[in-house]
């Protein structure tokens, strides 16, 4: 947990201020029952109201100073911990977006989710707590039995007895508690991954009328939840009473001992009542102290699970310096004898000696069966992932050598599965580039045929897009993605896919819009439909993760049996006479 390190060396003056807040609280506290215990005793005793009324007041000005550190205490308490809250939630989201896609694999997403909102609630509790009763409920503990001791050290023996099987069971407390709430937190993991999925996926359970099957699947881990929750707060509670039986016991035997004791003389009254509501408050705070480690358990539990997202080390490392660009080599990339294997998978690698070039100002397509490894191929390209074994180079340079953020401001990618923020239009098509001109992103919707449907709607470009992009069409949608990708103005453009919901007509003003745009720029197109790449300078044919063929359409025709099917399958027709390229 050295991650809190952090967050202690920027917070402890605060924190020491509440401490000191809650001292002088404690001190106010631990007086009164021996002020009490000299009312009794003196005023009462002796019938001098005079006595009695001075000590009340007293009594009343420690109370009044008592309360003022009480508020001065969660004033600090509360503006301390929520400040904490917020900066460990924001470096663990940061934390998040700075790992590379083969460390955020390691999680699963829903995971990540619990960690960022639950995780560090419970931290962030325990943290509000320290400065609230966690350490107020030790001083009165041990201020309690100081001062009993003092009061009678005959009676403190009860104490004695007490107070190390009180400590008995909070040890037990916590060596069991642990565990059960690091079950209730991967529990609750399972139902925000099912709440996650449900919610993603809703319109195709209710297109195949899953509602039953969704309700049964989310009762179980609901089920599974509240069992595991349950069974934790059951075990839990049996420590309380536990702590409260105990305590009793020694007030009882307080009453017992004290009272043979004033009847033989050798006791006041007042200190009777003074060691009872001495031990009262070492009931309270012992309680206290057993809900303190109940909640240090979660909290434990909690931070542990955001220490691993912390201790991540990023697979991905580069040269100091290295920049994306040689002079003559702008937009070129070559995969030199290039293997991967996604962490933790068993077989065979997904991408098997990958050999091929990409000259700059080229468009070259990539065409394969489902499954052949072509979008982790270019995943490849802007370090999502790094080679197993091989060498990827874009203008010239290993992709290892060059820091992420720096190669991909060089590369806009269009994915497979489209994605649009909630938002506007406008502050989505900016994210390619932010300082973009209006003029520069009506250009690039109107090369990705965007424009026409953005300038028929009543708000134009500030149209606000729902969640996911569940106003637009699946089409509008991949061409709004188009458009984002084209405001970056990059020098590798990397289609996935991206026109698999477009209409052949808008696609081929697309293509020929981009055929203009890309003069200047590589751009791989990876398509399902053979048509997409028919007029690409060369296209990359995949086969089960292997490069079975690179060439012209004419030439792999006739040359690459792989192409040769796709072709047949999709057209319909037997290959065209072989017309060699002049």
């Amino acid at each position: 947990m050295s991650f809190l390190q952090k967050y202690a060396r920027k917070h402890w003056r605060s924190f020491m201020v509440a401490l000191l807040f809650l001292t002088c609280e404690a001190i106010a506290d631990l007086l009164q029952p021996t002020i009490m215990a000299s009312i009794i005793d003196v005023g009462v005793a002796n019938n001098d109201m005079d006595y009695v009324l001075r000590l009340g007041g007293v009594m009343l000005l420690i109370t009044g100073l008592g309360a003022i550190a009480a508020s001065g205490r969660n004033i600090m308490a509360s503006r301390v911990s929520q400040k904490f809250g917020a900066e460990l939630r924001s470096d663990l989201f940061a934390k998040i977006q700075s790992l590379s896609f083969e460390s955020v694999d390691k999680f699963d997403r829903a995971s990540l989710v619990t960690r960022l909102t639950n995780d560090v609630t419970q931290v962030q509790n325990f943290t509000n707590g320290m400065m609230r009763i966690f350490v107020k409920a030790p001083l009165i503990c041990i201020g309690s039995l100081i001062l009993a001791t003092r009061l009678n050290p005959q009676l403190a023996v009860v104490l004695a007895v007490v107070v190390p099987l009180v400590a008995v069971l909070i040890a037990l407390n916590m060596k069991i508690g642990f565990p059960l709430f690091g079950k209730v937190q991967r529990a609750l993991d399972r139902v925000n991954g099912v709440m996650r999925e449900y919610l993603s996926g809703i319109r195709v359970v209710k297109a195949f009328n899953r509602y039953d099957y969704e309700m049964n699947k989310f009762d179980g881990v609901n089920r599974e939840y509240g069992q595991q929750a349950t069974t934790a707060m059951r075990v839990m509670s049996i420590f309380n009473p536990g702590i409260m039986l105990l305590v009793n016991f020694g007030i009882v035997a307080v009453i017992w001992l004290g009272g043979m004791r004033v009847d033989a003389g050798r006791m006041e009254v007042g200190s009777i009542i003074a060691f009872i509501n001495y031990m009262t408050q070492i009931l309270f705070s012992l309680m206290m102290i057993s809900n303190v480690f109940t909640m240090f358990v979660r909290a434990k539990a909690s931070a542990g699970r955001i220490g691993e997202v912390f201790s991540q080390q990023d697979s991905l490392t580069w040269q100091e310096g290295a920049d994306a660009v040689k002079a003559g080599e702008r937009g070129s990339i070559e995969f030199e004898n290039v293997s991967f294997s996604y962490s933790g998978m068993s077989g065979d690698p997904v991408l098997k000696n990958v050999t091929f070039s990409c000259k700059a100002g080229e468009t070259v397509g990539i065409i394969g069966s489902t499954g052949s490894g072509k979008t982790t191929l270019v995943s490849l390209i802007p370090r999502f992932y790094d080679a197993t074994s091989g060498t990827v180079k874009v203008n010239g340079v290993d992709v290892k050598e060059i820091e992420p953020g720096r190669l991909r401001e060089r590369i806009a990618v269009v994915p497979q599965k489209t994605v649009l923020f909630t938002g506007t239009v406008l502050e989505n098509l900016q994210m390619g580039r932010e300082d973009a001109t209006r003029e520069e992103i009506e250009q690039a919707a109107v090369m990705a045929e965007a424009h026409g449907f953005i300038a028929a709607s009543p708000e134009g470009y500030g149209s606000r897009i729902g969640q996911g992009g569940v106003n637009f069409s699946g089409g509008q949608k991949q061409r709004l993605s188009i458009a984002r990708a084209l405001v970056r103005n990059p020098e590798i453009l990397i289609l996935d896919d991206c026109t698999s919901a477009v209409d052949v007509a808008t696609e081929a003003r697309i293509k020929e819009s981009l055929r203009k745009y890309a003069a200047n720029l590589t751009c791989l197109i990876i398509a399902q439909r053979i048509a997409s790449v028919m007029d690409a300078d060369r296209i990359v044919v995949l086969d089960q993760g292997q490069v079975v063929g690179v060439g012209r359409h004419g030439e792999l025709l006739h040359s690459c049996p792989v192409y040769r099917e796709i072709y047949q399958s999709q057209m319909g027709k037997e290959m065209p006479p072989y017309v060699p390229a002049t």
